[in-house]
């Protein structure tokens, strides 16, 4: 056991889209990531997500048949959770610092695979 400082972690990442496991607990990892762009539309069959903006702000872009694309703005220490089967992608205009909460089996771009697929997550 021992704390974690948030900001330490953050400084040693400097790529973007790359999640690291931080910390690990009950089947679930704890992921540091940083964004810096738009992600790839994507959803995850089996695990919901929650994402905890620490530094900057991101927009969630949803789509469904029913209503189309939407968005919600993710701002500084607030956190979203997205629902299994929810296709998504995060957007970020400049850098943000988000943290994951997902169970350990949760691949960064779910259903789809492709040049932003992660894996072997590395730790930080």
């Amino acid at each position: 056991m021992h704390r974690i400082s948030i900001a330490e972690k953050f400084s040693k990442i400097s790529d973007f889209y790359q999640p690291r496991i931080a910390a690990e607990l009950n089947g679930q990892m704890v992921k540091f990531v940083k964004f810096d762009s738009t992600f790839v539309w994507h959803h995850h069959d089996h695990e919901d997500e929650l994402f905890l903006v620490v530094k900057g702000r991101f927009r969630m872009e949803f789509r469904d048949e029913n209503s189309g694309e939407h968005h919600e703005w993710i701002n500084e220490g607030e956190f979203i959770v997205v629902p299994h089967g929810v296709e998504h992608r995060p957007v970020a205009e400049e850098e943000c610092w988000v943290i994951l909460f997902e169970p350990a089996s949760t691949l960064n771009t779910g259903n789809v695979k492709n040049e932003r697929t992660v894996e072997q997550l590395q730790h930080v």
